[in-house]
């Protein structure tokens, strides 16, 4: 190779963008009981990661809070053992145990070398078999947590978030309802346990293996899926139809910042315009250099970062823009924000921008698929949305058929001002310019 003959070093190799995204397809086994096991096959790592996927996210609670009290309470004790007994067990192994939460799923997950695979099964029994939620950690997890939420609700990011979702979905909309912190004083050790033989069973439950997951593992866990409780609740509270408002305010007595967000719902993954949506909210705020950032930070000095993105739910999905700036901007920022869209509706983006984002899409891809966890993390994604791996694989293909034309056509259909909605949190208009 020829040497770079100003600096004497090597040129760089030139940047090379996959077309397609090669995924391992998850094999998909079928336990006697019908749970779904889907492995990925790695067994030069030594190690093994065994995620166990519930739909029992927060929209499947009747009782405030019992979602989240109930997945971070797994490890407080079971029948057998205390709290600090299983920690023991677990940090004596050297495995890893972590749970995950969001609107519609939650996740178990265990990490151990492969050697010690049946030792922490045994301790996952523990956990997700015959937990016990004692009273006393059920009741400390409560205190904290109810005053973690009350610290957060002070802070102009986090209460604009809860109101734009609020304000999109409507307060008594399993999205977008935010209980007061004071309901933590009234949860149960009952309602928890309900809600765990309700949720947490065998017909509702999905399994994703990655690692060392050879034959004889594949086997012990499914005689570990065998003593799951079946049955269990699978029709979930109400969604009503969501119930928009076009702009909402919060005041915060002191702020010296504005939480700004506009937005409104769309669709779930499954949508045929999701990816080309992507790629809109990519163009407007989803890197650094994206838009948002180059007219509120680089131009105007308003705030350190701005972003939009689409999140998706079971049944719902929405768009969001979002920045937080100094409280005497706010409208001016506000207004540059809607020009941003304004300009994506009625211009179209150069070929050579539009080049630069299918690569950062293409890089976030290639990051999340790094090792055998991380696509076992995709794959729980794509399941969860009604996929398999082929949809990650092909995902390439679908942004790069994404034209100019196009992300003008979606914002014009999709990004239509009277259809948004704003949100503001910050302090009285009074107080913005002092």
């Amino acid at each position: 190779m020829k040497r770079d003959s100003l600096s004497g070093c090597r040129p760089r190799p030139a940047v090379r963008i996959p077309e397609r995204i090669a995924v391992p397809m998850a094999e998909r086994h079928l336990t006697a009981g019908g749970v779904s096991v889907y492995t990925l096959p790695a067994p030069e790592y030594g190690v093994v990661r065994v995620s166990f996927v519930f739909r029992a996210g927060s929209s499947w609670q009747r009782v405030p809070f019992c979602a989240s009290a109930t997945v971070n309470n797994l490890a407080e004790g079971s029948r057998r053992m205390t709290s600090l007994q299983i920690a023991e067990q677990l940090d004596y192994y050297g495995s890893y145990f972590d749970v995950s939460l969001d609107r519609d799923w939650s996740v178990v997950t265990f990490v151990c070398l492969s050697k010690y695979f049946d030792r922490t099964l045994a301790i996952a029994r523990e956990i997700l078999i015959e937990p016990r939620f004692p009273e006393e950690e059920l009741g400390v997890y409560c205190a904290k947590s109810r005053q973690a939420l009350l610290v957060n609700r002070t802070k102009v990011d986090f209460m604009a978030r809860e109101l734009f979702a609020r304000s999109i979905y409507g307060a008594q909309h399993p999205y977008g309802v935010s209980s007061d912190a004071s309901l933590y004083d009234a949860l149960r050790r009952e309602d928890v346990a309900d809600f765990f033989r309700n949720h947490y069973t065998a017909d509702n439950c999905f399994v994703v293996a990655s690692g060392d997951v050879a034959g004889e593992r594949i086997r012990s866990l499914e005689a570990f899926l065998g003593e799951m409780a079946t049955g269990g609740e699978t029709e979930r509270p109400a969604f009503p139809e969501p119930v928009a408002v076009s702009r909402a305010e919060r005041s915060v007595e002191g702020a010296v910042q504005s939480a700004l967000r506009v937005g409104r719902t769309l669709f779930p993954r499954s949508h045929p315009d999701y990816v080309g949506m992507q790629v809109v909210a990519t163009v407007l705020g989803g890197y650094f250099g994206s838009r948002l950032v180059q007219n509120l930070r680089e131009e105007h000095g308003y705030t350190y970062g701005a972003y939009a993105a689409m999140v998706n739910f079971d049944r719902s999905g929405y768009f969001a823009a979002a920045t937080e700036v100094g409280a005497p901007v706010t409208d001016e920022a506000l207004a540059q924000m809607m020009a941003e869209i304004d300009r994506l509706r009625g211009e179209l983006v150069p070929e050579t921008e539009l080049g630069m984002v299918r690569n950062i899409m293409a890089g976030e891809v290639m990051r999340t698929l790094d090792g055998p966890f991380g696509i076992a993390d995709v794959t729980i994604e794509n399941i969860q949305n009604g996929f398999d791996n082929g949809y990650t694989a092909g995902y390439m293909e679908q942004v790069r058929a994404v034209t100019p034309g196009r992300i003008r056509e979606l914002a014009q259909r999709y990004l239509v001002p009277e259809q948004l909605t704003t949100v503001v949190v910050g302090p009285a208009r009074g107080e913005q310019q002092a």
